[in-house]
């Protein structure tokens, strides 16, 4: 990866310096003002023919935004932009962001949990805590507690459905407050809902009379997600969000360089940075080690994974990486055992 990379700025630097050279005027010591801002500019101007979108496809792939919190894709088509220009920075998940065109993602019960109370209500003064979700049937089902001058343990199931504005309404079919029928005893006093709680300090999260509104992106941590929410639904023990956009420029699909691999990550076109190494008109397949089953990737820890795994180079200088799964990493203080590398003649490969 890297010697591709600096391989080609090199090229680029030496293209321009030389021709810089030999713009020097005889008995002069010093380059021309404009050859040393011509070779200046050559150089920014690749640059920033490098820095376009990058545009990505990943299958069967568990992302990791938080330690307890997994984006289970099914499928993603999408870009990568950095948030200020340049490369996109692997090593700064705050910098870039992902713009969902079409995509599956599934949130377990234990996702939503953790999603709930450590980013949605996880603020001083919230109204809900020691929030649990889990799925039951075609609905879900949220228990924890309610501060309203006491705590007050409650229990909701809801169906979940899609707003015209792309939110997930999620709407209560049955309600228990104290363990009696939460929906007669706010009937009884006039409540709803909405007059039980104040979703002002929340993130993207807010109450509409009995429903519960959530904005599918702006729940999650970094990296920021763009992307229109079309249609949700529980599939086992999943919440399955459905992205789309209708005014979508029709791309042709993305194709990635081994179709063999069923678990991947496959990055296409602008600027990558992964720590030191930089990936000029990036090609890159990241596959899964274990293809039996789906690829577990961390962002924080991807050069754990990387270290895990092995690479080869493409006949086009693309790279096809092999990461291992994180949760298959070994222990603190041990050494992971290399794999064996598939025979690929009409490649190189490097550990």
């Amino acid at each position: 990866m890297h010697l591709c990379a600096r391989a080609a700025i090199l090229a680029t630097l030496g293209l321009a310096l030389a021709w810089s050279a030999n713009s020097i005027l005889p008995g002069s010591k010093e380059l021309p003002p404009s050859a040393s801002t011509t070779a200046i500019s050559t150089v920014d101007a690749l640059l920033d023919t490098t820095h376009a979108t990058t545009r990505v496809s990943m299958r069967h792939v568990d992302f990791y935004v938080d330690p307890d919190v997994v984006l289970h894709i099914h499928r993603l088509d999408g870009t990568m932009r950095a948030k200020n220009g340049g490369p996109v920075i692997f090593d700064d998940k705050q910098s870039f962001i992902i713009t969902l065109e079409h995509a599956e993602v599934g949130l377990t019960g234990a996702d939503l949990t953790a999603l709930l109370n450590k980013y949605v209500f996880g603020y001083k003064g919230s109204p809900l805590s020691h929030l649990h979700v889990r799925t039951e049937g075609d609905h879900i089902v949220q228990s924890g507690r309610l501060h309203k001058g006491i705590d007050l343990p409650f229990e909701m199931t809801a169906t979940m459905d899609v707003t015209a504005d792309g939110l997930i309404r999620i709407h209560p079919t049955k309600t228990k407050i104290l363990g009696v029928n939460g929906d007669k005893l706010m009937h009884a006093f006039g409540l709803s809902l909405e007059k039980l709680i104040d979703l002002k300090g929340a993130t993207g999260a807010t109450v509409h009379g009995n429903d519960l509104f959530l904005d599918a992106t702006r729940i999650l941590p970094p990296p920021t997600i763009q992307g229109r929410i079309t249609a949700v639904r529980v599939e086992g023990d999943e919440v399955v969000q459905v992205f789309g956009s209708p005014n979508a420029v029709a791309r042709k699909p993305l194709v990635p360089p081994d179709t063999t691999a069923p678990n991947y990550m496959y990055y296409k076109g602008g600027t990558l940075r992964f720590g030191k190494l930089l990936m000029l008109d990036a090609e890159m397949q990241i596959v899964d080690l274990d293809p039996a089953d789906v690829f577990r990737f961390d962002l924080g820890r991807y050069s754990e994974q990387l270290v895990a795994g092995y690479e080869r180079t493409l006949a086009d200088q693309g790279l096809e990486v092999w990461m291992r799964d994180v949760d298959k990493l070994p222990g603190h203080g041990q050494l992971a055992k290399q794999p064996e590398m598939p025979a690929h003649p009409e490649t190189t490969a490097s550990r």
